[in-house]
C-alpha cells in the first residue's frame, strides 16, 4: 500500500508543480505591474492626460489670440483698451457691464 502511495506521488508531483508555476504566471499577467489590469488602468490614466493635453492646447491658443493683438507691430487699440479697462477697474457712464460666470470667462 505505502509503495502504490509514493508512485502515485511521485506522479503527481511533477504535474502539481507546473500548475502552480502556470498559475502563478497566469495570476501575475493579470494582476501583476504590467498586467492586464494595470495594462487597463495605464490607459485611462492616458486617455485622461490628452483630454488635459488639448484644454490646456485650446487655452493657450486662447491666450496666444489676445497676446498677438496686444504686440508692438500690430497694436489693436480696442483690445489694449478694454485690457487697460479690466486691470484698471474701470467703466464709462456708457458702457454695460456683463458679467460672465467663472468658466465662461472671454479671457
Amino acid at each position: 500500500m505505502g509503495a502504490w502511495v509514493m508512485r502515485r506521488v511521485r506522479a503527481a508531483a511533477l504535474p502539481a508543480l507546473f500548475l502552480a508555476t502556470s498559475g502563478y504566471f497566469v495570476w501575475h499577467a493579470v494582476h501583476g505591474e504590467r498586467g492586464l489590469i494595470a495594462r487597463d488602468q495605464r490607459q485611462a490614466q492616458i486617455a485622461e492626460a490628452r483630454q488635459e493635453l488639448a484644454r490646456v492646447q485650446t487655452e493657450l491658443e486662447a491666450v496666444e489670440r489676445r497676446v498677438q493683438g496686444l504686440r508692438g507691430d500690430r497694436l489693436d487699440r480696442d483690445q489694449l483698451d478694454e485690457r487697460a479697462r479690466q486691470l484698471l477697474n474701470l467703466v464709462d457712464k456708457d458702457e454695460i457691464v456683463v458679467p460672465y460666470a467663472r468658466e465662461r470667462r472671454l479671457f
